[in-house]
């Protein structure tokens, strides 16, 4: 009798990344076969392109037919030193840009691409043929992080920890001494006006004015570390969420230094309130984030117990993916994991949160008050959408 398990087998692709536009109407998800284009809400294909060979990397700017893609995956598409600029409505290669070194990824906007390199950004002109504008260094930067506006660019700094934010149009660069090490996430609200850093320790997320670089409020995700897997800042800018290698999804209120202060309460529910003046944010005493209560007002004791926490939490699914035995989708490591919890707001109530792999997964979440008075952060739908239609 054979008592030998069954080879699952799936001709479903690999998800090798994925990624969300600037209003997280849409994500885009780089397959070992192409790539597809999804609507966020509810979540249905919108585009899917078919090369038979690897993109590693897909970056949409909002939903207009230009597409950078990045080559990765066991076959790439294209070579992983060069920067594809797709034109979808011709379904042909636009503009490229080779750069000397593997990229890291790519940010669009309407008048600039970014190119993160390891140890550089690199930023082009919107145009044909591109114009290279400048050149910035940073420390390592395997991730490569980036967050691009229409007005601004944040990227790390060129010591760890330390977050390079430049103003588009006069080209001025601030730094910020974010944290004491390496950055895990960032990201930049969508009005330009806040940023929001994580560090390799994963249990504090700082928050600062991109006016004065001052902080506005820093937030405890926990006291053990973790990966962070993603920042998102919802469209108020008033809203932050997180997600880590924990499984956990956190949704915290963050003051916004140019909108007035809000009431310790909307609609009931206890709130973080901005001084407004870009000091520190002021919490009402009934508020759940106050996570140890009036431990939190006593002196002398750790700083964990006054630290802001979470107002609401909710469970999403990482899955169990093996680590595959091939590249990384844009770097030569020997194993990848799929990148997993990449959050986008859909509206100031509801969010997405996705993972690429072979399990591809669609989860959207909601913020809802319940009977007393709280918010919580409850999961409306998921599904596995390598395979939707």
């Amino acid at each position: 009798m054979n008592t030998r398990p069954v080879i699952e087998t799936s001709s479903n692709p690999i998800a090798l990344s994925a990624s969300f536009n600037q209003d997280a109407s849409c994500f885009a998800v780089g397959l070992d076969t192409g790539f597809c284009i999804f609507n966020s809400e509810p979540c249905q294909l919108r585009v899917s392109r078919d090369f038979n060979a690897g993109i590693g990397a897909v970056q949409m700017l909002g939903k207009a037919n230009f597409i950078a893609l990045i080559g990765g995956g066991k076959q790439p598409k294209f070579p992983q030193n060069k920067v594809i600029i797709w034109d979808d409505a011709k379904q042909k290669v636009a503009i490229q840009l080779p750069v000397l070194t593997t990229v890291r990824s790519v940010r669009l906007s309407r008048t600039h691409i970014a190119i993160v390199l390891q140890n550089s950004v690199r930023v082009y002109k919107f145009q044909s043929p591109p114009e290279l504008w400048a050149v910035f260094e940073t420390a390592d930067n395997p991730l490569g992080l980036c967050c691009l506006t229409a007005k601004s660019l944040a990227f790390p700094g060129r010591t760890p920890g330390q977050v390079q934010l430049v103003e588009l149009s006069t080209g001025n660069v601030s730094i910020i001494p974010a944290h004491g090490s390496s950055l895990r996430a960032i990201d930049i609200s969508r009005d330009g006006d806040i940023l929001a850093t994580a560090s390799e320790t994963g249990t504090l997320v700082r928050v600062f004015a991109t006016s004065n670089c001052a902080k506005i409020a820093e937030l405890r995700r926990g006291v053990d570390h973790a990966t962070i897997y993603s920042l998102a800042i919802a469209p108020s800018g008033q809203l932050l969420a997180v997600t880590s290698d924990k499984s956990t999804l956190h949704i915290f209120d963050i003051p916004h230094p140019t909108k007035p202060p809000r009431s310790a309460t909307v609609n009931g529910s206890p709130r973080l309130t901005s001084t407004g003046g870009g000091g520190s944010p002021v919490v009402s005493d009934a508020d759940p984030s106050q996570k140890w209560g009036i431990l939190g007002r006593i002196p002398l004791l750790p700083r964990v117990f006054s630290d802001i926490y979470s107002f609401a939490s909710a469970h999403f699914e990482i899955g169990d993916e093996p680590l595959y035995g091939s590249s990384t989708p844009l770097n030569s490591e020997a194993t990848f994991r799929p990148p997993k919890g990449i959050i986008g707001w859909t509206s100031d109530h509801s969010l997405v949160v996705i993972g690429a792999g072979r399990d591809g997964r669609w989860e959207k979440f909601v913020i809802a008050e319940g009977e007393d008075g709280r918010r919580y952060c409850v999961r409306d739908g998921w599904k596995r959408y390598l395979g939707v239609t």
